[in-house]
Protein backbone atom coordinates (compact mmCIF):
# COMPACT_ATOMS: atom_id res chain seq x y z
CA UNK A 1 0.00 0.00 0.00
CA UNK A 2 2.77 2.37 1.03
CA UNK A 3 4.67 1.79 -2.07
CA UNK A 4 1.40 2.26 -4.04
CA UNK A 5 0.78 5.64 -2.33
CA UNK A 6 4.27 7.04 -3.19
CA UNK A 7 4.24 5.94 -6.90
CA UNK A 8 1.29 7.98 -7.31
CA UNK A 9 3.07 10.87 -5.43
CA UNK A 10 6.20 10.49 -7.67
CA UNK A 11 3.39 10.72 -10.87
CA UNK A 12 1.95 14.15 -9.13
CA UNK A 13 5.72 15.20 -8.54
CA UNK A 14 6.49 14.35 -12.42
CA UNK A 15 2.95 15.84 -13.54
CA UNK A 16 4.16 19.20 -12.00
CA UNK A 17 7.42 19.39 -13.36
CA UNK A 18 5.72 18.64 -16.75
CA UNK A 19 3.49 21.29 -16.38
CA UNK A 20 5.72 24.22 -16.89
CA UNK A 21 7.34 22.90 -20.01
CA UNK A 22 3.62 22.28 -21.60
CA UNK A 23 1.57 24.11 -23.73
CA UNK A 24 -1.61 25.93 -21.95
CA UNK A 25 -4.92 26.11 -23.38
CA UNK A 26 -4.45 22.53 -24.89
CA UNK A 27 -6.36 19.25 -24.39
CA UNK A 28 -6.70 17.19 -21.05
CA UNK A 29 -7.13 13.55 -20.40
CA UNK A 30 -7.29 13.07 -16.43
CA UNK A 31 -8.57 9.93 -14.21
CA UNK A 32 -7.29 6.70 -13.10
CA UNK A 33 -5.46 3.99 -14.77
CA UNK A 34 -7.81 3.65 -17.55
CA UNK A 35 -6.97 7.07 -18.65
CA UNK A 36 -3.46 6.76 -17.05
CA UNK A 37 -3.15 3.82 -19.82
CA UNK A 38 -4.90 5.17 -22.96
CA UNK A 39 -1.84 5.67 -25.66
CA UNK A 40 -3.42 8.69 -27.25
CA UNK A 41 -0.25 10.45 -28.55
CA UNK A 42 0.13 6.78 -30.26
CA UNK A 43 -2.92 6.27 -31.60
CA UNK A 44 -3.05 9.77 -33.03
CA UNK A 45 -0.59 9.62 -35.37
CA UNK A 46 -3.04 8.24 -37.94
CA UNK A 47 -5.48 10.53 -38.02
CA UNK A 48 -5.62 13.03 -40.49
CA UNK A 49 -5.72 15.80 -37.72
CA UNK A 50 -3.28 15.92 -34.90
CA UNK A 51 -4.49 17.22 -31.19
CA UNK A 52 -2.15 18.41 -28.49
CA UNK A 53 -3.20 16.36 -25.35
CA UNK A 54 -1.95 15.88 -21.89
CA UNK A 55 -2.76 12.58 -20.58
CA UNK A 56 -2.66 13.14 -16.68
CA UNK A 57 -4.37 9.88 -15.41
CA UNK A 58 -2.69 8.67 -12.08
CA UNK A 59 -3.18 4.51 -12.20
CA UNK A 60 -5.04 3.62 -8.74
CA UNK A 61 -6.64 7.28 -7.97
CA UNK A 62 -9.64 7.48 -6.78
CA UNK A 63 -12.11 10.26 -6.71
CA UNK A 64 -10.49 11.49 -3.46
CA UNK A 65 -7.44 11.29 -4.83
CA UNK A 66 -7.82 13.52 -7.61
CA UNK A 67 -9.04 16.21 -5.38
CA UNK A 68 -5.65 16.25 -3.94
CA UNK A 69 -3.82 17.01 -7.01
CA UNK A 70 -6.17 19.26 -9.27
CA UNK A 71 -3.66 21.98 -9.40
CA UNK A 72 -0.97 18.99 -10.84
CA UNK A 73 -3.63 16.88 -12.81
CA UNK A 74 -5.83 20.09 -14.34
CA UNK A 75 -5.33 23.65 -13.30
CA UNK A 76 -1.63 24.26 -14.16
CA UNK A 77 -2.43 23.57 -17.65
CA UNK A 78 -5.33 25.98 -18.03
CA UNK A 79 -6.82 23.60 -20.41
CA UNK A 80 -9.45 24.77 -22.98
CA UNK A 81 -11.01 21.03 -23.08
CA UNK A 82 -10.81 18.58 -20.08
CA UNK A 83 -12.22 14.57 -20.56
CA UNK A 84 -12.72 12.62 -17.50
CA UNK A 85 -12.41 9.54 -16.22
CA UNK A 86 -12.06 9.20 -12.74
CA UNK A 87 -14.56 6.82 -10.09
CA UNK A 88 -13.94 3.02 -11.39
CA UNK A 89 -11.64 2.64 -8.01
CA UNK A 90 -13.95 4.22 -5.83
CA UNK A 91 -17.11 1.23 -7.22
CA UNK A 92 -14.03 -1.46 -6.27
CA UNK A 93 -13.53 -0.38 -2.61
CA UNK A 94 -15.44 -2.79 -0.29
CA UNK A 95 -16.98 -0.07 1.53
CA UNK A 96 -18.18 1.75 -1.88
CA UNK A 97 -21.20 4.08 -1.51
CA UNK A 98 -22.77 5.84 -4.83
CA UNK A 99 -23.28 8.77 -2.76
CA UNK A 100 -19.65 9.64 -1.76
CA UNK A 101 -18.81 9.35 -5.54
CA UNK A 102 -21.10 11.62 -6.72
CA UNK A 103 -20.21 14.00 -3.76
CA UNK A 104 -16.33 14.01 -4.65
CA UNK A 105 -17.56 14.08 -8.45
CA UNK A 106 -19.54 17.05 -7.93
CA UNK A 107 -16.76 18.64 -5.82
CA UNK A 108 -14.26 17.66 -8.90
CA UNK A 109 -16.18 19.52 -11.36
CA UNK A 110 -17.27 22.43 -9.15
CA UNK A 111 -13.70 23.37 -8.80
CA UNK A 112 -13.43 23.04 -12.49
CA UNK A 113 -15.88 25.48 -13.22
CA UNK A 114 -14.74 27.98 -10.41
CA UNK A 115 -11.29 28.09 -12.40
CA UNK A 116 -12.02 27.20 -15.48
CA UNK A 117 -14.80 29.01 -16.10
CA UNK A 118 -14.75 28.70 -20.35
CA UNK A 119 -12.95 25.11 -20.71
CA UNK A 120 -15.42 22.53 -22.23
CA UNK A 121 -15.44 19.36 -19.76
CA UNK A 122 -16.11 16.00 -21.29
CA UNK A 123 -17.67 13.31 -18.38
CA UNK A 124 -17.03 10.12 -19.52
CA UNK A 125 -19.03 7.22 -19.12
CA UNK A 126 -17.42 4.38 -17.41
CA UNK A 127 -16.59 1.31 -19.50
CA UNK A 128 -17.61 -2.10 -19.20
CA UNK A 129 -15.97 -5.35 -17.24
CA UNK A 130 -15.68 -8.77 -18.36
CA UNK A 131 -15.42 -11.00 -15.07
CA UNK A 132 -16.60 -14.09 -16.80
CA UNK A 133 -13.54 -14.60 -19.25
CA UNK A 134 -10.19 -16.08 -18.49
CA UNK A 135 -6.97 -14.05 -19.32
CA UNK A 136 -3.56 -15.72 -19.66
CA UNK A 137 -1.27 -14.78 -16.01
CA UNK A 138 -4.37 -13.07 -14.24
CA UNK A 139 -5.34 -14.90 -11.37
CA UNK A 140 -8.97 -15.56 -10.96
CA UNK A 141 -8.48 -15.12 -7.08
CA UNK A 142 -6.73 -12.16 -7.49
CA UNK A 143 -9.84 -10.52 -9.83
CA UNK A 144 -12.70 -11.97 -7.76
CA UNK A 145 -12.32 -9.25 -5.01
CA UNK A 146 -12.64 -6.68 -7.50
CA UNK A 147 -15.54 -7.97 -9.10
CA UNK A 148 -17.25 -8.26 -6.07
CA UNK A 149 -17.96 -4.91 -6.19
CA UNK A 150 -17.09 -3.63 -9.92
CA UNK A 151 -19.73 -5.63 -11.62
CA UNK A 152 -21.30 -4.06 -15.24
CA UNK A 153 -24.63 -3.27 -12.71
CA UNK A 154 -23.08 -1.11 -10.55
CA UNK A 155 -21.45 0.89 -13.59
CA UNK A 156 -24.20 0.87 -15.13
CA UNK A 157 -26.11 2.21 -12.02
CA UNK A 158 -23.09 4.92 -11.47
CA UNK A 159 -22.78 5.96 -15.50
CA UNK A 160 -27.05 6.94 -15.00
CA UNK A 161 -26.05 9.26 -12.15
CA UNK A 162 -22.68 10.36 -13.19
CA UNK A 163 -24.81 11.49 -16.37
CA UNK A 164 -27.03 13.21 -14.20
CA UNK A 165 -24.61 15.15 -12.64
CA UNK A 166 -22.79 16.62 -15.66
CA UNK A 167 -25.75 17.88 -16.83
CA UNK A 168 -26.43 19.44 -13.11
CA UNK A 169 -23.04 21.46 -13.86
CA UNK A 170 -23.85 22.32 -17.24
CA UNK A 171 -21.24 19.89 -18.66
CA UNK A 172 -21.13 16.76 -21.56
CA UNK A 173 -21.99 13.21 -20.68
CA UNK A 174 -20.42 11.28 -23.28
CA UNK A 175 -20.72 7.35 -23.78
CA UNK A 176 -18.12 5.88 -25.75
CA UNK A 177 -18.69 2.74 -25.35
CA UNK A 178 -19.97 1.82 -28.62
CA UNK A 179 -18.14 -1.09 -30.19
CA UNK A 180 -16.49 -2.34 -26.70
CA UNK A 181 -18.90 -5.00 -25.53
CA UNK A 182 -19.95 -8.94 -26.33
CA UNK A 183 -23.34 -9.96 -27.04
CA UNK A 184 -24.04 -10.32 -23.21
CA UNK A 185 -22.70 -6.93 -22.05
CA UNK A 186 -19.35 -7.98 -21.45
CA UNK A 187 -15.94 -5.88 -22.28
CA UNK A 188 -14.89 -7.79 -25.41
CA UNK A 189 -12.44 -10.40 -24.71
CA UNK A 190 -9.94 -9.35 -27.23
CA UNK A 191 -9.69 -5.83 -25.98
CA UNK A 192 -9.52 -7.10 -22.30
CA UNK A 193 -5.80 -7.52 -20.52
CA UNK A 194 -7.63 -8.49 -17.02
CA UNK A 195 -11.14 -8.29 -17.87
CA UNK A 196 -10.85 -4.19 -16.73
CA UNK A 197 -7.84 -2.79 -18.65
CA UNK A 198 -7.82 -2.53 -22.22
CA UNK A 199 -5.36 -3.38 -24.97
CA UNK A 200 -4.60 -0.75 -27.45
CA UNK A 201 -7.11 -2.28 -29.90
CA UNK A 202 -9.97 -1.32 -27.47
CA UNK A 203 -8.85 2.36 -26.95
CA UNK A 204 -8.48 2.23 -30.78
CA UNK A 205 -12.09 1.88 -30.72
CA UNK A 206 -12.74 4.48 -27.43
CA UNK A 207 -10.82 7.05 -29.81
CA UNK A 208 -12.80 6.76 -32.88
CA UNK A 209 -15.96 7.47 -30.53
CA UNK A 210 -14.12 10.34 -29.34
CA UNK A 211 -13.44 12.11 -32.53
CA UNK A 212 -16.77 14.45 -32.73
CA UNK A 213 -15.49 16.01 -29.14
CA UNK A 214 -11.70 16.36 -29.94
Amino acid sequence: MTEALDEKKEKAKRYRILNALARKGQTVFVGSSLMEFFPINELQQTLDNRYCIYNRGVAGYVTAELLETMEECVFELQPSKVFINIGTNDISLPDYKLERLIANYGEILSRIAARLPDCRVYVMAYYPVNAVARFPGVSREAMEEVFRHRTNEAIREANEAVGKLAARHGYAFIDVNEGLTDADGNLREEYAVDGIHMHPNGYAVILNNMLPYL
